[in-house]
């Protein structure tokens, strides 16, 4: 059975875009996220995190600090009462500093890589699906993956095609109006 699922990317959604955070001490949710994130999971959806992390390929943090901090935030979220389905992540760049992560990959957006390999480990309708980001390129993954919902985080103009928002909770209520 397939399910309907917000995708959601992190840094500047879920918490404040602090430049390259890659540990807790530096993760700090935005308002009213964890509330937002709880109404969408009791109205059914998955909550899907797909985020580049190019702080790992800048050497700023490992892919086990990512993982560490990635656990925590499961955690915290867990005892609020929000289940993460899937976090999925980009670690490459382009001009990498780490030889190890410099590519051109189909996983960091605005290629949709990341959304792909969600919709088939977790079973995901795309059609009752929805992509909330921040950035020109959460929404041009959104729109290459064929994601019908669209929601940018922005104080001015969104992409071409997606709804602007003011935050999370903003999208919330307007995904949830219209279900």
């Amino acid at each position: 059975m397939t399910i309907a699922a917000v995708f959601l990317d992190r840094d500047g959604v879920i918490n404040v875009d602090a430049g390259y955070v890659g540990d807790w001490e530096r993760f700090i949710f935005l308002p009213g996220v964890i509330e937002a994130m709880r109404s969408l999971c009791e109205a059914g959806y998955a909550l899907v995190i797909v985020t580049n992390q190019s702080g790992i390929a800048r050497g700023f943090y490992t892919e086990e600090d990512f993982h560490v901090l990635t656990e925590r935030m499961r955690d915290e979220l867990s005892g609020q009462g929000v289940d993460i389905a899937g976090v999925y992540y980009c670690p490459h760049l382009p001009d990498a500093r780490l030889l190890k992560y410099r590519k051109i990959c189909n996983c960091r957006k605005p290629r949709p890589g990341l959304i792909y390999r969600a919709i088939e480990e977790l079973d995901i309708d795309l059609t009752r699906s929805a992509m909330v980001g921040d950035k020109h390129s959460d929404m041009e993954a959104a729109l290459a993956a064929g994601i019908p919902h669209r929601y940018q985080v922005v104080s001015g103009e969104p992409h071409q095609y997606c709804i602007a928002v003011h935050d999370l909770s903003e999208a919330c209520k307007v995904l949830l109006a219209a279900a």
